[in-house]
């Protein structure tokens, strides 16, 4: 059965859960990116799916993009076929760019994600 990988590291992040159990993917859900990085060591999901948070002038400013630099980095070396789906906030969508140039991303969705856009990125082949 395929596998998705929930990263939810706010309250925005919609459950999503029904529509994953509907399409037949067995969905693992993480609070924290280090258990998500840990479990990435034993088991490739098919799916990865995270909310995109700018780094406004924090840590993030220097050599990563957002939150999702790191997780990403560790998707290449333990899962690269792993198809990542990300949501992101309209105020933030100006910078997605910039993380579409370090790491393929399958599928950038904007807030409010509608659950139909949602399973056709699930559905859409690479």
């Amino acid at each position: 059965m395929p596998t998705l990988f929930s990263l939810i590291e706010s309250p925005m992040h919609p459950n999503f859960s029904a529509l994953y159990q509907q399409l037949g993917l067995t969905e693992e859900r993480f609070t924290a990116a280090r258990k998500l990085h840990k479990a990435l060591q034993t088991q490739q999901p098919d799916f990865l799916v995270g909310e995109f948070i700018y780094g406004f002038g924090n840590n993030y400013a220097g050599a990563n993009v957002c939150n999702l630099d790191v997780t990403l980095r560790a998707l290449q070396r333990f899962s690269p076929r792993t198809k990542v789906l990300v949501f992101v906030h309209p105020s933030e969508v100006q910078y997605v760019d910039k993380l579409l140039e370090l790491f393929p991303i399958h599928q950038v969705l904007r807030y409010p994600v509608a659950e139909s856009a949602l399973q056709s990125a699930l559905q859409r082949p690479l």
